[in-house]
Order: C-alpha cells, then structure tokens, then sequence
C-alpha cells in the first residue's frame, strides 16, 4: 500500500475548491483536501522537466496513474467564512492617494474565502498499490519540501508510507463510491503535461494565468462521506443554470426545446457526439431513463407569476460518471437561449440567493406533498385515478402514491394555466394533460417530475411541507 499522511500543523486548512473564493460567495471550503491538490503540491515541491534536481519525475508519472484513494479525514469540521479585508496595493506609486497610512499607494480588495478548523489535524490519503523502493523513496523527497497544502497559511508536514498510520476517532474514511453524497476531484493521467502547460503560461503571461482557464485539471470522483447513509440513485441534477431575466412561463415548451437544443450543440462542439441518453434517438430503455430539460418556474408563494427563472439537467440513474460530467460541462457552457421567440442570457448558478425559483434547496427537498408546476401530460387516454397516478410515479422512478387530486386548472399560487397548442408539439398526436397534487407515505426527495413530458420539463412538481 501507499499512505501520504498530511499533518496541518495549525489544525487548520484555506484552500478554493473551484476559484470562487474571490467573488466573496464561498460558504464552504474544499474537504476534505482532494488528492488532486495533494498531486499539485508533489510537482510544485521539485519540479518537473529540467527543473527536476532531485528526482528524474517518474514518480509523478507513476503518481498519476493511481485510481482513487480512500482518505481519512476529520468527519465534521467547522467551515468559518472569514471577512473581507482591503490591503496595499504592491506597486511603485500611484495617481491619486487613497491609503491614509501609506501616501501614494492605493488599497485592494481580498476576499480569504473559507477556513476549516478541524479536531485532528492528520489527512491520510491510502492507495491499494505498492511503489518500488526508488519511487517510494523520490516521493519522500518531495513531501519533504512541501511547505503548505492549499493557502500559504495553511503549513503542512507531509510523510510518505507503505502503512496506516494510527487514527483517534475524529476520523471516518471517505471511500471512492458511485452512489456517494459528494464530489472530490483526483488526478488523473494526463495532468502532470497540463500542469507543465499551466507553468508555461504563467512564465509567459503572468498573474492573468488562472486555474479556472485549464478546466481539464478538474476530475471529480464521487465519493462516500463517514456516516452517510447510502442512497438509493434516483437520478441526479447535474447543472442548475440561472436566466439573465425572466421568461413567460407559458413558454415552456419552448424554453426547454431551445435548452436540449444548446445543450446537444455544446456537447457537439466540446465532448463530441453526444449519447442517446441526452438525445434519445435509438434509445432502447424506458422513458425513465433519458435526461429531463427542466426549466425552473416561480411558484407556490403568494407573489409567484409562474415566470421561469432557472434551467436544470437531470441526469438517470442509468447514466454512469462520465456521462453526467460530459452532461455538466455542456450545460454549464451555454451563455444563451434563442429562438421560437426567446432570447434570454443564461449563466451558471453558483451560491446566489436569488432569484429564489432556480435555487437547487427550492427543487431538492423532501417533502410528502407534491403539485404540479406545470401540467403533467397523461400517459394514456383515460380518466386518471390512484393506480394510473401510481403508473405515472413508477415510471417516474417515484414510491407508489397514497393519493392525489387533480383539476383542469392550477392547484398552487404561480403554477402555470397553458392552452394545448402550448403542450402538444406540432405533427404529434395530442394528448389530455392535467395539474395534479400527489401524498407520498413518506417524505420524498426532489426533483420530482410526471407524465408523459417529463423529458420536456411538463410535470414539474414543487414541495409543499412546511
């Protein structure tokens, strides 16, 4: 086995999980630290190329190759968002005084981000894969010129093993899972050149070189929290995207076709040609398991319009890891809707509060009451009734209902009222549709969509406990 075991000696860790840190929106940090910056911090400590002077760098090489660790790491630690603070500018002078103590220089905004304090300071990182003795010993060399893991205020002491270390019980291990409950970013093969590509940038242009420019560095992994309660996959919200204004909820139809539209487009353009999942053409499963374009309408308060404010892509539980990454970096790509009347910006939603209709905590949570944001199409020609509303729900990947009620009209403040030419697509066989409210004998998680338009975002349902 390979142990790197990480020892904070200020029982506390700084470092930007995704670059957002200076936008002052960070609430919590990166935790634990990923490997991936465990990676980054072994290639500073020697370099790489005709930089190397201590080891020749197959060390990394071997490194990179390795699959994903299991760490043990501190299971609850406090995430404490530090306050922004102006400092002096690092330059010869200036225009105009704005530093009261210092004449002649002006002030900067910082934005720290997120400290972590933790109980035990010790991270270990362990891999089921056993280095020779000449790549054991160029990774010690390197941990031992390691100086701080993240931020410069975060000092580290890293030693590199072929054991575990003993563990207090503050420790849990965040195992690699596909069903787990949160995203760590490992590194993989390919990042050492990325890396060197990144140096080489910043030696030419400087500061203006970021992280965020090089997003094939990023490499998330799902892995199990200490304690987590395995899930069962219902699918997952892999993009919540936010419109730079609001568009009419009655164009629904439309906002979502343009959405799959600019979705397979980027897809095309970044990843190549996009799967069945997202498309559909020549899909052989259930409906249940293709993508769902949701848009994200204003409703269930006393002021909702039913106005669309956000954009969501649900990925099935039949798609794996990469099908659900290619799905995200697609969706977070696009910058506009247009067309069919539409012409709206759109942005990735990162930690804004508002608008409050495209925050995920809106769509996410349990609830046993369910009603329809938009209308649910009906899956067949019939009067609707318990076990046809159970029919909808499995084939929605949903628990069996223990009643519902439904109306011709809205049932809940905001929800939206729409004629059939606004449901029914054009040269298709149209279909009755409904607005319905379902009870659930337990609480259940979000988003939770029916019908037989629920790859198009009809059906739509918003929480209604509490």
């Amino acid at each position: 086995m390979l142990a790197i075991t990480v020892e904070f000696l200020h029982d506390t860790f700084r470092g930007d999980p995704d670059g957002t840190a200076n936008t002052g929106r960070l609430r919590r940090a990166e935790w634990p630290p990923s490997p991936a910056r465990l990676f980054a911090a072994l290639v500073a400590a020697a370099g790489t190329r005709e930089n190397c002077r201590y080891t020749d760098g197959a060390e990394l090489a071997w490194f990179e190759q390795l699959p994903a660790p299991t760490i043990y790491a501190h299971s609850q630690p406090l995430h404490n968002s530090l306050q922004a603070r102006y400092v002096v500018r690092h330059e010869s002078t200036a225009s105009v005084s704005t530093q009261q103590e210092y004449v002649g220089r002006k002030a900067a905004l910082v934005r720290p981000g997120v400290r972590v304090s933790m109980r035990d300071p010790v991270v270990v990182y362990a891999w089921d894969a056993g280095p020779s003795a000449s790549t054991l010993e160029a990774l010690r060399c390197r941990a031992a010129r390691i100086g701080y893991l993240g931020t410069s205020d975060s000092p580290v002491r890293v030693r590199v093993g072929t054991e575990l270390p003993s563990r207090n019980g503050n420790t849990g291990a965040y195992v690699p899972d596909c069903s787990g409950d949160i995203m760590i970013t490992v590194p993989q093969t390919g990042d050492l050149d990325t890396l060197d590509r990144v140096y080489d940038e910043w030696r030419e242009r400087g500061s203006s070189v970021g992280r965020m420019q090089f997003p094939a560095l990023r490499h998330e992994v799902r892995y199990q929290s200490p304690g987590h309660r395995r899930l069962v996959d219902r699918g997952e919200v892999v993009a919540w995207l936010r419109l730079g204004r609001y568009v009419s909820g009655r164009r629904v139809s439309a906002v979502t076709a343009l959405f799959k539209e600019a979705l397979l487009s980027q897809h095309q353009r970044i990843h190549g040609e996009p799967g069945a999942i997202l498309h559909g053409h020549g899909f052989d499963g259930t409906g249940y398991e293709l993508a769902r374009y949701l848009a994200l309408p204003d409703v269930g308060f006393a002021r909702s319009r039913g106005r669309i404010h956000g954009l969501a892509l649900w990925m099935p539980p039949s798609s794996d890891e990469t099908d659900r990454r290619l799905g995200r970096d697609a969706a977070r790509s696009i910058r506009g809707l247009r067309g069919r009347g539409v012409d709206v910006s759109v942005f990735p939603h990162e930690d804004e509060r508002r608008p409050l209709a495209a925050l995920p905590s809106r769509w996410l949570r349990k609830s046993r009451r369910w009603v329809t944001a938009f209308p649910a199409i009906h899956e067949r020609r019939r009067t609707i009734d318990l076990m046809e509303i159970a029919r909808w729900c499995s084939h929605a990947g949903l628990p069996e209902p223990v009643g519902f009620r439904s109306a011709r009209t809205p049932l809940v403040k905001g929800a939206v009222d729409l004629a059939p030419a606004e449901v029914n697509r054009p040269n298709r066989v149209g279909l009755p549709y409904s607005h319905v409210e379902v009870w659930f004998a337990e609480p259940v998680p979000g988003p939770v969509v029916i019908g037989s338009g629920r790859q198009r975002g009809f059906g739509l349902c918003v929480p209604m406990d509490g």
